[in-house]
């Protein structure tokens, strides 16, 4: 496995690819197992993914050697049916994930680089995500400007204003 990897925009044809990357996301820590069929019927987690991909969505993804190796999306919720890391019908939330063997090597950080600039390009000003507390990948979203505004059963609401 080569170390070069290029990102660019999630498409419509992406979807599959990103419900796998949320299924990734969802097992960060091995613990408690939850495969596609039981993510897609759940609709807390399935709305993150479902009907990817509407006019406000955004997404990038990497790419290695022609593979997808990762992925970083927003989307748009409203209070009826938030996300888990709801603050505003106006902000966006993050998902992302990065396939195993890829992780450490700086390609959730050149993700989460490129989606929020992609963001404040379409003029959002601001991005949130839940994080459990354990999570690894907390300390990369603190390092990228993202700060807690609330805790949680175990987990973090973030929010990163971003600069237009």
């Amino acid at each position: 496995m080569g170390g070069a990897y290029a990102i660019r925009p999630a498409t419509a044809g992406d979807s599959d690819f990103l419900t796998a990357m949320l299924v990734a996301a969802v097992n960060w820590s091995g613990r408690h197992p939850v495969g596609r069929r039981e993510l897609l019927a759940d609709p807390h987690l399935a709305r993150y993914v479902v009907g990817w991909q509407r006019a406000s969505d955004l997404g990038v993804v990497a790419e290695a050697d022609g593979e997808r190796i990762g992925a970083a999306w927003l989307r748009f919720f409203d209070a009826m049916q938030p996300g888990y890391g709801f603050v505003d019908a106006d902000v966006p939330e993050l998902a992302m994930a990065v396939l195993r063997p890829w992780r450490g090597r700086g390609v959730g950080r050149a993700l989460l680089r490129e989606i929020t600039r992609t963001a404040a390009r379409h003029g959002i000003r601001r991005v949130s995500l839940s994080v459990q507390n354990d999570n690894p990948a907390a300390r990369l979203y603190v390092n990228d400007g993202f700060r807690t505004v609330s805790r949680r059963d175990g987990a973090s609401t973030m929010v990163k204003r971003l600069v237009p």
